[in-house]
Formats: C-alpha cells, structure tokens, sequence
C-alpha cells in the first residue's frame, strides 16, 4: 500500500508537510516532521491504527482516501490467471495443484559435508 497524503492534503487546502503536522497537532497526533515527510513523499511508514484515526480526523477523510493500492508490475499476473505451482503437472484434477520435488541429477548417494 501506498499513502496518498499529498491529495487529501491538498483537498483540505493543506500544501507543505508542516501544515499537515500543525494540522495533525490540533487533534492529538504528535508524529515527528521527518514521519510526515515519509508520509508526503508517500514512502511506506508504520502507522498505529488509533493515530490513523487521528490522520483521518484532522483531515476529514477516510482511510480509503488515506491509502492507495500499487499497480501490478507489467510481468505480473493476477493470481486468479491460472498460475501453478513450481513443478507441478498439467493433470485435469479436483483439488488443489500440489508441488513435485525435483529428481536429484547424480543418482549416486549424497557426499559428507565438510569436517
């Protein structure tokens, strides 16, 4: 997820992070200014759920407004894409695609480890 501080910010006529923190301030949120420039910059930061309220209060948003989904890279699929597990055969099956360990390509036995 990503933050979307900077468009809620700037809906509430809101433009620089230190008017966000003053705004923060005015509803008990005390988060340093180096947080909220993470937050601006829309840079993953940890957040407690009760001061998320607090964000969402001070800027009379939601947390839907607060948060935005990242796209799937290009050479991403979509997990409902039909992926298989790695090594797992094409067979016509009821239940779930299970995983085939791989075949070890010496068949002799396995050498000691170092002493």
């Amino acid at each position: 997820m990503k933050w979307n501080l900077r468009m809620v910010a700037a809906q509430r006529d809101l433009w620089r992070p230190t008017e966000v923190l003053a705004a923060f301030q005015q509803v008990g949120f005390n988060p340093s200014l180096s947080k909220v420039a993470a937050l601006w910059s829309g840079t993953p930061v940890t957040v407690r759920l009760d001061d998320l309220d607090k964000m969402c209060a001070a800027l009379s948003c939601t947390v839907a407004d607060l948060l935005q989904a990242e796209p799937l890279a290009a050479g991403q699929a979509a997990p409902e894409c039909g992926q298989r597990a790695v090594g797992a055969e094409e067979q016509p099956s009821a239940g779930p695609v299970r995983p085939v360990p791989r075949g070890r390509r010496g068949a002799g036995p396995r050498s000691l480890p170092p002493s």
